[in-house]
């Protein structure tokens, strides 16, 4: 395939990318709302709640998370691949930035979990409600750049 004709197949598709980029982001979006919380529970749970939340946090991260994150910046990258005039725009840079952050949150949730399933979380369960708020608050940011495109 070509460079011209690879140019033509993403414009083409350009629409399937954006909507399978929505659907992926609601689906990392939700995990991000979500593992934050069992976080929560699994602080006051006992030895049996505490083992059941365990499978819960891994299944969402592996199975829901990961695969969700990877298909949002797969298809993100792939409309801006067709259409690279969008890194002009500095809302565009600004959204980037914060699904970095996003990006790094997720990571961070990650190490929390392995913590969990060494049993050798630290944190309090207040600790993890103020963490539950951040993808919030990315999420609102990329929201207003990308439908707003303010700048």
């Amino acid at each position: 395939m070509t460079e011209t004709e690879l140019h033509i197949f993403l414009l083409n598709n350009y629409q399937l990318f954006r909507a399978l980029h929505i659907i992926a982001v609601i689906a990392w979006m939700a995990g991000l709302l979500y593992l934050p919380r069992l976080f929560v529970y699994h602080v006051d749970a006992g030895k049996e709640g505490a083992a059941m939340l365990q499978v819960m946090e891994r299944r969402l991260l592996r199975f829901i998370m990961n695969p969700a994150m990877i298909a949002a910046w797969i298809f993100g990258l792939l409309m801006i691949w067709a259409n690279t005039g969008l890194l002009s725009n500095g809302w565009m840079h600004v959204k980037l930035t914060a699904v970095v952050a996003m990006t790094v949150v997720h990571h961070i949730y990650g190490r929390w979990r392995k913590s969990f399933e060494r049993g050798q979380n630290q944190k309090p369960a207040k600790f993890y409600k103020i963490w539950n708020e951040v993808p919030t608050v990315l999420m609102i940011i990329i929201v207003f750049m990308a439908v707003t495109e303010p700048f």
